[in-house]
């Protein structure tokens, strides 16, 4: 059976940007198909998993990773792990402003897929806020600014994930040891080895699968799963910093702010802040890029 397209809702659109929300039920029974990056285009997953092909590579995108795509380019979706689907957030550029966005780094703009990284976990939970209407900062603000900051970590380093020539049962292995280890990230006694247990693996052998078919450790991707739902709850609720600290695994507030700031360039008061309409973090993100 063919998968089925996913469901698409266009939550902006102007000559430079488009927005869409998509929700993709796809499972390992739908056989995938070929299709084609109209425009350039940064994507955040916020929850499932999926496979992705392009240029000969194969990525394995879980909630927080990063879809890159170059206008032109061809690809394929899999979902040999998942049976719930994918959602992710989507922002398609028009290539003067991808172009103006990736200034001299403009080769840096390559279809592919991109891990967890703490930069870009906290802008996409709060693109996705902006997305709900649960902030005052404009989506395609929030686009803007979740494009840019992949651009400025792109120009910089060579952060992938390519899941290359594994097993499909390792694939599937690792992606649901990710999907665990986001719905437990909140209990702070998780473990590399009790997460290998859960994976029915030695701890060497899980952290070296893992690493490969995700992009990042399990302890990286842990703490990435952790600031994504704080990002979101400081986005949403207004429950102390130190309530969110805790409720999402942290069990050090410094921690928590150091670990926090570093990953958004901006305290958690201020990202609250931000993302309650205060122009100024928005502002000195731009002006960074200008």
């Amino acid at each position: 059976m063919k998968a089925p397209r996913p469901s698409t809702v266009l939550l902006h659109e102007d000559s430079a940007l488009r927005v869409w929300d998509y929700c993709c039920q796809a499972g390992p029974g739908d056989r995938p198909f070929t299709e084609l990056h109209g425009r350039h285009s940064v994507s955040y997953v916020r929850r499932g998993s999926f496979g992705y092909r392009c240029r000969g590579v194969t990525s394995e995108l879980v909630a927080g990773s990063v879809l890159v795509g170059r206008a032109g380019d061809e690809y394929v979706c899999t979902h040999d792990h998942h049976v719930c689907g994918d959602e992710c957030l989507s922002f398609h550029l028009s290539s003067e402003l991808a172009e103006g966005i990736a200034g001299r780094a403009g080769s840096a703009w390559q279809s592919r897929g991109l891990p967890p990284l703490p930069e870009l976990v906290v802008m996409g939970e709060l693109a996705q806020a902006a997305a709900d209407g649960r902030n005052d900062v404009g989506v395609d603000e929030a686009g803007l600014l979740l494009a840019a900051r992949f651009m400025a970590l792109v120009s910089t380093t060579r952060a992938s994930v390519a899941a290359g020539a594994l097993r499909a049962s390792d694939r599937r292995r690792a992606v649901e040891a990710a999907l665990w280890l986001d719905a437990h990230s909140h209990d702070a006694g998780i473990d590399l080895e009790r997460s290998a247990a859960q994976a029915q693996l030695s701890p060497f052998h899980f952290l070296r699968l893992f690493a490969k078919v995700v992009g990042v450790t399990p302890h990286q991707y842990l703490v990435r799963s952790r600031l994504r739902h704080a990002a979101r709850l400081l986005a949403d609720e207004d429950r102390s910093i130190t309530d969110v600290a805790y409720d999402v695994g942290f069990n050090d507030l410094s921690n928590f702010v150091r670990t926090f700031g570093r990953a958004a360039g901006v305290s958690p008061r201020g990202f609250r802040q931000a993302a309650r309409g205060e122009r100024k973090f928005l502002q000195d993100r731009i002006e960074r890029r200008s």
